[in-house]
């Protein structure tokens, strides 16, 4: 085949071996914090978070080398709809169903204060080590009916 029609691979964008998913780039210490500690050995520089809920994949490398939901130290959102939304805080899909039943916003905007202080340690417990926030806004706001 001509490689003039061969379309190569983007630089730094890395997909999901499993589901073809857009990865997010995440930490070594983020990486550290979910796994079991016999996975410890050998982690990769770089890795990243599958971020498809039915994706049995949490972390993968370059390497097509994976991390299972098996092989994780506790259920994490997305993967799993009944962990937390925030694994900081602890705030569920529950609580922000609650919200949106009661007709107010006391536990997400409670949330989102905590979010900006230093007691938010979003490197070590949310498993792409990012903010919770953008999670928690668009479940709210697809409940109701925004999204």
């Amino acid at each position: 085949m001509n490689k003039a029609f061969v379309r190569e691979p983007e630089q730094g964008i890395e997909r999901c071996p499993r589901c073809d998913a857009l990865g997010e780039p995440v930490g070594l210490d983020t990486v550290r914090a979910f796994i079991r500690p016999e996975f410890h050995e050998p982690l990769p520089d770089a890795a990243h978070f599958c971020p498809y809920p039915p994706c049995p994949v949490v972390y993968f490398d370059m390497f097509e080398r994976v991390v299972l939901t098996s092989d994780i130290i506790r259920p994490v959102y997305p993967k799993d709809q009944t962990a937390p939304l925030c694994g900081c805080f602890g705030l569920t899909c529950e609580d922000v169903e609650d919200d949106v039943a009661e007709g107010g916003v006391t536990r997400v905007k409670a949330l989102l204060a905590k979010a900006k202080s230093a007691e938010a340690h979003c490197r070590t417990q949310s498993v792409n080590g990012k903010s919770c926030v953008e999670d928690v806004q668009r479940y709210f706001f697809k409940l109701r009916g925004g999204i």
